[in-house]
């Protein structure tokens, strides 16, 4: 296996092949990653975040295959193109094809989304089991109820032609639930993707937790506090708040207690 102390030796080599916009995108990736791994999102070397390449549209960026998310740098994420040619592979570990699949077919179909971050929690998948999906039991669920899109489970995602049923049961959403499967944001940045899926995962947490005392019992919020939260969160599908900056900033400073080293 290649070993990860070549990361050190082909840093600056890599940092000066790629413009600082790229730059800047893969430390902001890798400290997804890393925020992740913290979280305990992960579900060891499998499922994915991409981030497009800044002002083109053809290539991306995502985790090199056979890394845990702890281990995850700027300079060992792999560039890929849209039609899955490896363009940039440090460690010349490849990508999982079926990453590639999720991840390109929404890079391809929805140019507004810069990053795409994909899980698969245990409470995060629990929901995507559940007949109903996200039920509107807290205000973190609210704040995704009315705007979440379902895609029915075909099996793992190997094969190209489930690609355009994902990217038609998305549509204009930004906010995807793969059924029996996990939980997919996009964003038109790192930190706005990162923003709306650590909110959605503490909305599955609150279900799965809440429906540990019984269906019965469940409280659905009324109507028109679910319609009342969608027009007051209607700036958090676009990105377009401020308060996803100061979230992410939060984050980053709890992730630098640890060291810098995904910046590297």
């Amino acid at each position: 296996m290649t070993s990860l102390s070549v990361l050190h030796d082909s840093t600056p080599t890599l940092r000066q092949r790629v413009t600082p916009q790229e730059w800047e995108v893969r430390v902001k990736l890798a400290a997804a990653y890393r925020l992740a791994a913290q979280l305990r999102w992960t579900d060891h070397i499998y499922t994915h975040f991409s981030a497009r390449v800044p002002g083109d549209q053809e290539h991306f960026l995502i985790n090199a295959f056979g890394l845990l998310f702890d281990e995850i740098t700027a300079s060992n994420l792999v560039k890929v193109d849209i039609d899955g040619e490896l363009i940039d592979d440090p460690l010349g570990l490849g990508i999982n094809h079926a990453g590639y699949v999720i991840h390109s077919a929404i890079h391809r179909a929805r140019p507004d989304l810069k990053a795409v971050l994909h899980t698969h929690t245990r409470d995060g998948a629990a929901v995507s089991a559940q007949r109903n999906g996200l039920l509107p039991l807290s205000q973190h669920a609210l704040l995704y109820y009315s705007r979440v899109a379902y895609h029915g489970y075909e099996g793992i995602a190997l094969d190209l032609d489930e690609q355009a049923r994902l990217v038609s049961n998305l549509g204009d959403s930004n906010i995807l639930i793969l059924r029996n499967h996990g939980l997919l944001t996009g964003g038109v940045s790192v930190e706005h993707a990162f923003r709306e899926l650590h909110g959605l995962e503490r909305a599955c947490n609150i279900q799965i937790a809440a429906q540990a005392g019984g269906n019965a019992d469940l409280l659905l919020a009324p109507q028109a506090a679910i319609d009342k939260v969608h027009q007051q969160s209607a700036s958090a599908a676009s990105g377009d708040n401020p308060k996803i900056q100061l979230h992410w900033d939060a984050l980053i400073r709890q992730l630098e207690r640890e060291g810098q080293d995904y910046a590297t």
